[in-house]
C-alpha cells in the first residue's frame, strides 16, 4: 500500500503541494443511484412533486456543488473548473446520477465529480422526503479518471 498523500511524516493532516506538478487536462467521472418507491418515481417522472422539477433542481445542485468542493472538503485544492456535467436519469427503481468534471490543472477533479453526484442525489432525497421515507442512496463511486 502506498503512503497516504494528505499526511506528513508524523501522521498529521496536510494539504498536498501540487506546485511542481505539470498542468494537464484532468477529467473525472462519477455515478450513484437513489432507490425510490414506485409512487415517488411516478411523481418524479410526471413532475408532480410540490417542491418542483426534481431532476432539474438536482442537476443544478450537482453542478453548483462541484464548484464548491474545496469549501466542503478541507484539504481539497480550490480548482478552476472548465466544465461540469451532471445528468440524472430515472430507471425502474429510482434515479441514477452521472457527473463529468474537467479542468486544466495540476491536480485531479475526482472529489468534484463525487461531490456533484452526492449532492445531486441528496437533492433528490430532499425534494422527495415528504412522500418517501424509505429512499436509499447507493453506489456513489468514481467511474473514470483521465489525465492528458
Amino acid at each position: 500500500m502506498e503512503k497516504l498523500t494528505h499526511t506528513d511524516n508524523k501522521g498529521k493532516a496536510v494539504m498536498v503541494d501540487v506546485g511542481d506538478k505539470e498542468i494537464q487536462t484532468r477529467i473525472a467521472k462519477a455515478s450513484g443511484h437513489i432507490i425510490l418507491a414506485a409512487g415517488t418515481l411516478k411523481l418524479v417522472n410526471e413532475n408532480l412533486l410540490k417542491k418542483g422539477d426534481v431532476l432539474t433542481v438536482a442537476q443544478i445542485a450537482g453542478i453548483s456543488s462541484a464548484k464548491q468542493t474545496s469549501t466542503l472538503i478541507p484539504l481539497c485544492h480550490n480548482i478552476v473548473l472548465d466544465n461540469v456535467k451532471v445528468e440524472l436519469l430515472t430507471d425502474d427503481n429510482g434515479v441514477s446520477a452521472f457527473s463529468e468534471v474537467r479542468c486544466e490543472g495540476r491536480t485531479g477533479v475526482e472529489m468534484e465529480a463525487l461531490t456533484a453526484v452526492s449532492i445531486a442525489l441528496l437533492t433528490v432525497y430532499d425534494m422527495c422526503k415528504a412522500v418517501d421515507k424509505g429512499m436509499i442512496i447507493e453506489n456513489i463511486r468514481l467511474t473514470e479518471k483521465i489525465k492528458q
